[in-house]
């Protein structure tokens, strides 16, 4: 076993000639282009592809097995064990690889914009674009701050070093290594920025709820009255999208804390999906997108240098990173209250859950840990088209706790403050995947605000047969036939047939957690075989 003091060698490292410390935007800008890792777009934003991997490898990342975390973590598919041999063995390895390079780039800054539970964080890249994206995604300390910054966790990602699966002991030359006890997030072979980002919010997930506060895989914003929604969801269902309403200002768009003070945003940035992106549909995404922001596998056009984000050649999971300054409506700092809306959101390519449902607490949670919706293409390495998946909290990817420590919060919170919480399903109507159309963005916005609004709390509903979902007749400016799905399908028959269908998936899945309440199980599921 190679001998690793992980202080002296990281030390060691950040104090070589070739490191670029706390690179300005341009500085970073200039490095990228000039070393031939990016190209400009006409608005300025970098462009640059991640080869191979497009999207995360979670088959291919770790938590090492150390005597501090082994008892709390959930292990298992998600949280896969590796030894602590195996970590530094290629730990050493990465630092002697990166010593060789003739520029490593440094970002010191913070997850978390409360001040009260933020962590230091420093992040050590191969490549200029890399830095660019973890200084435009996480919060830019202030002068004040980075004199006084000591990294509590350290990102090195050296993406041009693969492993041996053979001499190493991984699955893949891929590796993404989380060591909660050295405090070190090890990532090679792959160049896909957003590695780094969920990383740093799987770490949250493990420290936050040992203060007490809830770490949630959520965007969020506040309104005029200072009412706060927030927007669980997976990737591609529209987090980022319905959180940024011109009517309301922005707190973040991925990753919050729910603490006894209330909502708090992890990132200082935002991390869009770019397929099909207009102004017409998207008018704040699309014009952050600006000098200093990062795009990720964007098809652009060599003369004119204007991206194509209709073009998913490169893949479906195009993506775009910027620092949430870059959005007008924005919260300063990135705090707010209370929730008082929920809005759990849903891609269902069966197309046979409702556009938007009234949840009873039973339902809330029971949803809350099913977690729902359909993996769309190119998220993941190896997802083609879109599956039913089941991602508890919407978000168990990035869990390294037992799903039921995330539930069991979130509960408490919604019962102490009341909020209202509505499922939405911004995935397939008329028809299932192939057959019936995505909902109209224009339709679940109208949806969502009237939700946000309130005025769906005493409107007349009617329930679902099979989820037992309430159901508005009637919201105005949304066609009364897309409300209820049976009737959206020409052929109900067919519709009856695929919601049992998609019953029962949640029945299957829902016996993974074992003994629940049955004010959970029985109340909040399906109501049919």
């Amino acid at each position: 076993m190679t001998s690793v003091n992980f202080a002296n060698d990281l030390k060691e490292l950040l104090n070589g000639s070739n490191i670029k410390m706390q690179l300005s935007v341009p500085q970073l800008v200039e490095a990228a282009t000039s070393r031939g890792e990016a190209v400009l777009t006409r608005e300025g934003a970098v462009k640059a592809e991640t080869g191979k991997y497009t999207g995360r490898s979670p088959k291919d990342k770790y938590m090492v097995e150390e005597e501090i975390s082994k008892d709390k973590i959930d292990w298992g598919n998600v949280n896969r064990p590796i030894s602590s041999e195996i970590f530094e063995n290629l730990y050493a390895k990465v630092i002697n690889h990166l010593k060789q390079k003739d520029a490593l780039f440094v970002f010191k800054g913070f997850a978390g914009a409360d001040p009260e539970s933020r962590l230091a964080i420093q992040t050590i890249t191969e490549y200029a674009w890399h830095n660019l994206f973890a200084h435009q995604l996480f919060i830019r300390p202030t002068a004040e701050e980075l004199a006084a910054h000591e990294a509590e966790f350290t990102v090195v990602y050296a993406p041009t070093f693969q492993a041996d699966p053979a001499v190493d002991g991984t699955v893949s030359e891929t590796f993404i290594i989380v060591s909660m006890e050295k405090k070190i997030i090890l990532i090679g072979g792959t160049e896909y920025a957003g590695e780094m980002k969920k990383s740093i919010f799987s770490i949250m997930n493990y420290i936050l709820p040992e203060k007490n506060i809830l770490p949630m895989h959520c965007s969020a914003n506040v309104g005029k009255e200072d009412d706060v929604t927030l927007f669980f969801g997976l990737s591609g269902t529209g987090k980022t999208t319905l959180s940024a309403d011109e009517d309301r200002k922005l707190i973040g768009d991925d990753e919050h804390g729910w603490s006894d003070n209330g909502v708090f945003n992890i990132e200082g940035g935002c991390y869009a999906k770019t397929i099909n992106l207009s102004r017409e549909n998207e008018p704040q995404i699309y014009d952050a997108i600006r000098f200093g922001s990062v795009l990720e596998n964007v098809v652009v056009d060599e003369d004119t240098r204007i991206p194509d984000y209709d073009d998913g050649s490169l893949t479906e999971n195009t993506r775009a990173a910027y620092p949430i300054e870059a959005i007008d409506n924005i919260v300063t700092p990135s705090v707010a209250g209370h929730p008082k809306t929920i809005v759990f959101l849903t891609a269902d390519a069966f197309g046979v859950l409702p556009p938007i449902s009234k949840l009873t607490k039973e339902q809330a949670m029971y949803h809350f840990l099913s977690g729902y919706t359909s993996k769309l293409a190119g998220t993941e390495r190896g997802v083609t088209s879109p599956e039913a998946t089941f991602s508890t909290c919407f978000g168990s990817p990035f869990l390294p706790l037992h799903a039921t420590v995330y539930a069991k919060m979130l509960g408490d919170k919604i019962n102490e403050h009341g909020a209202e919480v509505y499922l939405v399903n911004t995935g397939w109507t008329g028809g299932e995947y192939g057959v019936g159309s995505r909902m109209k963005l224009s339709y679940t916005r109208t949806m969502v605000r009237a939700a946000i609004r309130g005025e769906l709390q005493d409107a007349e509903m009617e329930t679902e047969s099979v989820f037992g979902l309430n159901m508005p007749k009637e919201i105005p400016g949304v066609p009364t036939e897309v409300l209820n799905p049976r009737n959206a399908w020409a052929d109900t028959a067919a519709y009856d047939v695929k919601a049992q269908h998609l019953a029962k998936k949640f029945k299957d899945n829902f016996e993974k957690f074992g003994t629940v309440d049955p004010a959970i199980s029985v109340k909040g599921g399906p109501t049919h075989n």
